[in-house]
């Protein structure tokens, strides 16, 4: 009797089911239909942002750019290269000079003698001293190792080797 009871109530309510059904099933359209929507406008800006401003697809231009930025990578790791190789030849170029002008002779009436050091970043290079008298002038080189000459060097010329060897070179 029990199953005939429930299925007596089932048909007294049928028609609440239906109806109940029914608005369900509007109310899942009526969602149905507005995700659609919304999907639609999320793809619109998908195709959009994928199709860029210029009409360059949007992968196409970050492919472009990882291969400048590779390109420009490659360009740096030259130009480090280059500054490395030219750094180790800036050291044997002259880096460091000190000059010194002087009165060689009291009866000669100016500062026309002068003593120049001229020194790599090792203290190797050359010292050039010019005397001034009336009656001659005498250049001298002095080659200058480590900062040490092997000839004999006068006041004048050991001040500029101290002032050149002195400098610090910035890097």
């Amino acid at each position: 009797m029990e199953l005939n009871t429930l299925i007596n109530t089932i048909n007294e309510l049928m028609p609440y089911i239906v109806a109940a059904m029914i608005i369900i099933i509007v109310l899942l359209f009526i969602m149905v239909v507005v995700l659609f929507k919304s999907v639609g406008k999320v793809e619109n800006r998908y195709r959009k942002l994928m199709k860029g401003v210029t009409g360059n697809n949007l992968e196409e231009m970050l492919l472009e750019r990882l291969d400048s930025i590779q390109e420009a990578k490659e360009s740096s790791d030259k130009a480090l290269q280059e500054c490395s190789r030219l750094e180790i030849k800036m050291k044997e170029c002259v880096q460091k000079v000190a000059i010194m002008r002087y009165k060689a002779f009291e009866n000669v009436g100016s500062d026309l003698s002068f003593s120049i050091a001229m020194l790599d970043d090792n203290n190797d290079g050359v010292i050039l001293t010019g005397i001034y008298g009336r009656e001659e002038s005498t250049t001298y080189a002095k080659p200058i190792d480590k900062g040490i000459s092997r000839y004999d060097l006068s006041e004048e010329e050991l001040y500029v080797l101290n002032e050149a060897s002195n400098k610090t070179i910035n890097t």
